[in-house]
């Protein structure tokens, strides 16, 4: 993702926060004191971990929330007397899909249209130009629910754009999105800033973060950082690097490590860790007498995402409450856990999944990629039971899914890719019912139902409906549920989805801990970083897979003189892209 054009010209302050503050109840401020301002003809990114008081501080400057305190300034307005003409004059993407999903693309922007004034002498021409612009014109006539992700992305941006607006407000547009439809769409937006548009991007994606051109970081209501993201990125420079060449389990070193008091952050990145070091630590001191003859420690470049951490104090250790409680499973005869041999799915005439071929040994992360309506979910679901292949098998722990499905659904946790739990259950209901359906019943299940609500942490909301819960400890209680009664196999469909870096590491440290015991993981992710959590990778592109192996694999596949060292999200973009080329030929 490239960095959004900037100018050493001055640009007019399309908001100016003064000492804005706002509190729900009895609980701390959402937004405390914040002072800051946004700039026209640029892309502000907004960060901040789950709870920070983004969507808050959007909610505020579209004047649908007053603040308690302070002054809040859109294009020359006041949100307390003017809301009414601010949002006449900006566009606003919510963070969860707007758009009517039985409604046609075209029935959508007729409605918005509607909504938003647009003289019907006008539509035409700027249906035209929207359509033209976000490449919906042959989908028109299809429902906004059955487009994929990252089209309905598109299609909210087309509504928001549909009188052209002085200010865009998008609260995180990209997720849920592959990384080549969040390309495109960082290019749609980074076109309307050239027109003098101001735009702030909330966003859990650190590297759309880092390309923005200035960044507010949020924290518990607070502004902890405005500027540059380079000069919040300098803030760890000398500080990180790679253990490279490691002997053993990755994922063990890695846990032993970020117990280390001069570690801040690490994380797997292919067959390398990367952490981030307090000031003055010495990195040699790093690496164990076990890690092998060809272990080193090099200095990498950082990225944003490791000074956000380190702002934020660090990340929460590789220790897992979850993993020190599950009992180690044997090695088992050597048979993969899960197993695909051919695997097709139709629907009609339309192929959704074709011929998927692996399988997954014990105590192995395995990760489904590819672009949104590729056909990864599709496989996943019949890999997990919830789909009924056309052709081919699949077994899980050894049972046939055909024949086998209920012994085999009691061997495997699942956590779906939409919140999936009950939003009218409270946190204790939602356990008890999973505890149930797994098979768990009198003491152990009281006694798993106890151990989950105190490894998550979820004592303190026991009592509120699922609904309720702020994403990270949605997530929480997903995992939780989908572990409940310790499966040899764990089903994870974009498990961290919109969530903050920091909580991410949360949930890894329990994945990576089950996998140290035995545990096998089969997950999708549209988060390249996190692809780099995998063992190995299936890419699939329409309906089969295009590459598999190990990340690093992947890479130095697509690396070239001008680019010699590239990123997962560069691999997943370029692969993609050939396999395109070659269906084209």
């Amino acid at each position: 993702m490239t960095s959004a054009a900037t100018s050493t010209e001055p640009r007019p302050d399309v908001i100016q926060l003064d000492g804005v503050t706002k509190k729900f109840g009895s609980a701390p401020p959402a937004l405390d004191g914040v002072t800051a301002s946004i700039r026209g003809g640029e892309i502000t990114g907004l960060v901040g971990p789950d709870g920070a008081g983004k969507t808050t501080l959007i909610r505020l400057m579209t004047g649908l929330m007053l603040p308690d305190a302070g002054t809040i300034d859109v294009l020359g307005h006041d949100t307390r007397t003017d809301a009414a003409r601010i949002q006449a004059e900006i566009g606003y993407m919510p963070q969860r899909f707007g758009l009517y999903e039985d409604l046609s693309v075209q029935e959508n922007l007729d409605l918005y249209a509607d909504l938003r004034g647009l003289e019907k002498a006008d539509r035409p021409a700027v249906f035209d130009e929207l359509l033209t612009f976000t490449d919906l014109k042959r989908f028109t006539a299809r429902l906004a629910g059955k487009l994929s992700g990252g089209m309905k992305q598109k299609l909210g941006l087309a509504c928001a754009l549909l009188k052209k607006p002085r200010l865009l407000l998008l609260d995180e547009p990209g997720v849920g999105v592959d990384p080549i439809s969040r390309r495109d769409l960082w290019k749609m937006v980074e076109a309307l800033t050239a027109e003098g548009i101001g735009v702030l991007w909330a966003t859990a994606y650190l590297d759309e973060a880092e390309a923005c051109d200035r960044v507010l970081l949020l924290n518990q209501g607070k502004l902890l950082y405005a500027g540059l993201p380079s000069g919040l990125t300098e803030r760890v420079a000398g500080r990180v690097f790679k253990l490279t060449g490691i002997a053993g389990r990755r994922r063990t070193l890695l846990a032993h490590t970020l117990d280390e008091k001069s570690v801040v952050d690490g994380v797997i990145q292919g067959e390398a860790i990367r952490l981030v070091l307090k000031e003055g630590s010495d990195p040699a001191t790093l690496l164990p007498r076990d890690a092998g003859a060809d272990a080193r420690v090099v200095p990498t470049a950082p990225r944003f995402e490791d000074a956000f951490v380190d702002m934020l104090g660090g990340g929460p250790g590789g220790r897992s409450k979850l993993a020190e409680t599950t009992l180690a499973r044997p090695a088992g005869d050597g048979r993969p856990v899960i197993e695909a041999r051919g695997l097709t799915k139709t629907f009609g005439d339309f192929t959704a999944a074709a011929d998927i071929t692996f399988d997954v040994p014990r105590g192995e992360i395995f990760g489904l990629l590819g672009p949104n309506g590729a056909g990864k979910s599709t496989t996943f679901k019949m890999l997990c039971g919830l789909l009924k292949p056309t052709l081919g098998e699949g077994r899980v722990a050894g049972f046939d899914l055909r024949r086998d499905g209920a012994e085999a659904r009691n061997r495997l946790g699942y956590m779906a890719q939409k919140f999936s739990l009950y939003g009218d259950l409270s946190v204790t209901q939602n356990l008890a019912f999973f505890a149930g359906a797994y098979g768990l019943a009198g003491a152990r299940k009281r006694e798993r139902i106890a151990l989950m609500t105190e490894i998550f942490d979820l004592g303190p909301h026991a009592s509120l409906n699922s609904k309720d819960l702020p994403l990270g400890l949605k997530q929480r209680l997903a995992l939780a549920c989908a572990v409940m009664h310790e499966p040899e196999a764990l089903f994870l469909d974009e498990p961290t989805s919109g969530v903050d870096p920091i909580t991410r590491r949360e949930f890894w440290a329990h994945i990576n801990g089950l996998v140290e015991k035995g545990v096998t993981v089969l997950v999708t992710t549209h988060f390249m970083e996190e692809a780099e959590y995998c063992d190995r990778i299936s890419l699939i592109d329409r309906g089969r897979s295009i590459a598999l192996g190990p990340p690093d694999a992947l890479k130095a596949r697509v690396a070239t003189p001008k680019n010699p060292d590239p990123t997962m999200e560069d691999a997943f973009v370029a692969l993609v892209q050939s396999s395109n080329e070659r269906a084209a030929a």
